[in-house]
């Protein structure tokens, strides 16, 4: 009697149990159903129109390459005057990524370090073919200058904003910048709709 109660009991378990393999297939199954979205095909309830929009970056002249020297840094502010918008060009008399000019070693880059905001100005170093910007005085970051401001030690985990340039004859203009600069939601305060 007991011998056939306990056969009776497994029966029953197995009944409600699910092998790992049926577990497998069916959540998977679930999984890739759940992902399909709603709105796959246009001409649905929740299809809307969303407007695009075009930011435009100001175009500032910043310097004339005839008055650059090498390794000599030249301040200024872009994209426009406010928090954090302090930048350094330099010539850095070796092709650098993003570089202008003849040898394309003519590069611009925030000077406000990306981990917490830390004054880089003045930080800027040029020893054998290494370009760097750091460290950093909050927590020691430091900056490749060839490889478009790549941190290379520290504590950032994003690049430096590398400030975009145009030469025009002999006029060095900032028409851009590659990354987003430390303490804003978008790098231009005032956005300008073109």
């Amino acid at each position: 009697m007991i011998a056939n109660s306990e056969q009776n009991s497994s029966k029953r378990h197995n009944k409600c149990m699910m092998s790992r393999r049926d577990f497998l297939l069916y959540s998977g199954a679930a999984t890739a159903v759940s992902m399909v979205p709603l709105t796959l095909f246009a001409g649905t309830d929740s299809e809307t129109q969303v407007e695009g929009r075009v930011v435009g970056y100001p175009r500032k002249k910043i310097a004339q390459l005839s008055q650059l020297s090498n390794h000599t840094p030249v301040h200024f502010q872009y994209p426009d005057g406010g928090k954090n918008s302090i930048a350094m060009l330099v010539k850095s008399d070796i092709e650098c990524g993003g570089g202008i000019g003849l040898q394309r070693d003519i590069v611009a880059y925030s000077m406000t370090c990306t981990h917490q905001g830390g004054p880089l100005t003045g930080a800027y170093k040029a020893t054998g073919e290494h370009r760097i910007v750091g460290q950093c005085p909050f927590h020691l970051s430091t900056f490749d200058l060839r490889r478009h401001g790549i941190m290379v030690s520290g504590q950032a985990f994003e690049s430096l904003p590398q400030v975009l340039l145009e030469l025009e004859g002999d006029d060095i203009y900032a028409v851009g910048v590659m990354g987003l600069i430390f303490g804003r939601m978008e790098n231009l305060i005032d956005v300008e709709v073109v």
